[in-house]
């Protein structure tokens, strides 16, 4: 994985664990498993999550075995977790238990959702003759707000982990911290059930404990939301500190053996923007619809033409810095329905102040690392989301770009933001769509396509400079190799022959 994820790999190993429970003296009843993190070694402590020990709870003496070798704890109360992911059943939420065409009740939905904050610390009694390598804090832990949205991630859990321990134990997957909303965070690194309370690791701080696992997220409605939702480290444990402090002696003693957070006292995390390109995507609202965009000029934005469908229609555009307010603006132009260019063009009535103007590309490398930055999932709620992945293809007709295809993960709500290069964090598209299985209807994030920048550059420079719309008007007239293109079909090798 290269030098800078070393710290982050041994941290990883060396905290992971597999946390598995049974009821005694009935084996045929099966086992529950989960993940969990080694915050120390001697004595032994573990932080997992609590849904393994759901299935116990409706058996009083499984639960009082359970609270004297456990400590069970939550950081959030329902209101918050039904603030983010909606109080109306067509958000039709399902978590990795539950398959998506598995009926869920409303109190059975509810209780989902109770369940993803709370956490269980564990005493793990060694035998005295076993020896146990290192004593005291197994890891560091991050403060909140000290890792930036786009900042590399590592999750480390273990899937099916008492199924088979051996092939499964701390798997390894990375990914970026795509958002946060208080001590919630989501990472597009890809989780799967039994992960639920395995550590997630910043590559800086180096190899510190950021987050452990809630939930992978699998779908919402019939999207295929492919993020994992995190509960950040920090506050879990403030929330342990403060719990066993209200316990026995005994219990709070535990207390000292808890990893301390690095770098800012309580109470006063870090707190970084993250990239600055990802400061140029705007939330871009036409009517009662909303999608995303970015900023190619002080008072000029692009979408989706699905997303500001109308020209002339009223649009407001909201910024993502804290210095620009919230600024109305027209649609100029919007491609027509039979367009392969789904585009949109929004004059601002004012600039929109400290907000960056990306630099267009002027060329693309397939394999290069790319991020999307979109409303997707959780943007109203709490901001952009940025996801990773790689430019997979790019399409050309007669030699120049006409599509660019990434895995990112791009989400209803993504369509019109913008496609970046990682690394030097110029603009290389305009995200368009994702993709649908047409016979279930499923829709997957990881498969998408972007138009390029170099399609709409020299129209929007044009249309900038001297107001003239002759280039963003001969979008509507893409020649018919392209059109085949966006329509997702394969160009006939030949014009087909008759066989009569």
């Amino acid at each position: 994985m290269g030098r800078q994820w070393g710290p982050a790999m041994r941290a990883a190993e060396q905290a992971g664990c597999v946390v598995s429970a049974s009821r005694a003296g009935q084996p045929e009843a099966g086992s529950w498993s989960c993940s969990g993190v080694i915050l120390s070694r001697s004595p032994g402590v573990v932080l997992c999550h609590e849904g393994i020990f759901i299935p116990f709870f409706s058996d009083l003496s499984c639960m009082l075995t359970l609270f004297l070798a456990s400590f069970l704890f939550c950081i959030f109360d329902f209101a918050h977790f039904a603030r983010l992911f909606g109080s109306e059943p067509a958000e039709q939420w399902r978590f990795a238990s539950a398959a998506p065409d598995e009926e869920v009740s409303e109190d059975e939905e509810e209780d989902q959702l109770r369940a993803l904050g709370w956490f269980a610390l564990l005493r793990v009694r060694h035998d005295p003759e076993e020896e146990v390598d290192g004593r005291g804090p197994a890891v560091a832990v991050a403060p909140l707000g000290a890792v930036p949205k786009g900042a590399s991630l590592l999750a480390c859990g273990s899937p099916f982990g008492s199924f088979c321990p051996d092939i499964f134990l701390n798997t390894l997957s990375r990914g970026v911290l795509s958002n946060a909303a208080g001590p919630l965070l989501l990472t597009d690194a890809r989780c799967l059930p039994g992960t639920e309370g395995g550590g997630v690791f910043a590559v800086r701080p180096a190899g510190a404990l950021v987050a452990l696992v809630a939930a992978p997220l699998c779908w919402k409605a019939r999207e295929w939301v492919g993020l994992t939702l995190l509960c950040a480290a920090a506050p879990l444990l403030r929330a342990a500190r403060a719990g066993l402090g209200r316990l026995s002696p005994d219990a709070a003693a535990l207390a000292a053996l808890l990893p301390p957070e690095l770098g800012a006292p309580w109470g006063l995390p870090l707190r970084d923007p993250g990239p600055p390109w990802a400061a140029a995507a705007v939330l871009v609202e036409c009517g009662t619809v909303w999608g995303s965009g970015v900023v190619v000029a002080p008072r000029l934005v692009v979408t989706c033409r699905h997303v500001a469908p109308r020209e002339t229609a009223r649009v407001l555009v909201r910024p993502t810095t804290p210095k620009s307010a919230n600024i109305w603006g027209h649609v100029v132009f919007a491609t027509q329905e039979t367009s392969p260019y789904d585009i949109a063009v929004v004059s601002l009535e004012e600039e929109l102040e400290g907000v960056p103007v990306p630099v267009p590309t002027e060329h693309f490398y397939e394999g290069e690392a790319v991020s999307v930055v979109g409303f997707g999932v959780f943007g109203q709620a709490c901001g952009p989301s940025v996801t990773s992945g790689i430019l997979s293809a790019v399409v050309q007709v007669d030699d120049a770009p006409v599509m660019l295809q990434t895995t990112c993960a791009v989400h209803g709500g993504s369509s019109g933001g913008p496609l970046f290069s990682t690394c030097s964090g110029d603009l290389l598209g305009i995200v368009a769509s994702n993709t649908r299985d047409n016979n279930t209807g499923a829709t997957y994030p990881h498969l998408n396509f972007s138009i390029p920048i170099t399609v709409l550059q020299p129209a929007l420079q044009q249309y900038s400079q001297t107001g003239d719309m002759g280039g963003l008007r001969a979008l509507d007239h893409a020649a018919e190799p392209v059109r085949v293109v966006w329509r997702l079909q394969r160009p006939l090798a030949e014009a087909p022959r008759s066989k009569l």
